[in-house]
């Protein structure tokens, strides 16, 4: 066991309606940085959808998209 855990979902995915912890406002970078997507994925998913997304719909976007 590593010790870590994981924050409250304080949140809900714009495209799956998932719970989880949107992490903009931590200290530590927010996991979601670890996905590139092109510019122009980013901004079709900035028109598609209001708000943050989850771990679990950007991996799946990131894995069918094409990235930067």
């Amino acid at each position: 066991m590593s010790g870590l855990t994981e924050p409250p979902a304080t949140d809900r995915c714009t495209r799956c309606g998932g719970g989880f912890h949107c992490g903009a406002r931590d200290e530590a970078p927010c996991p979601c940085t670890a996905f590139t997507l092109a510019p122009a994925v980013l901004e079709d998913l900035r028109r598609r959808f209001d708000g943050c997304l989850c771990l679990a719909c950007l991996a799946q976007l990131a894995a069918e998209l094409p990235a930067a």
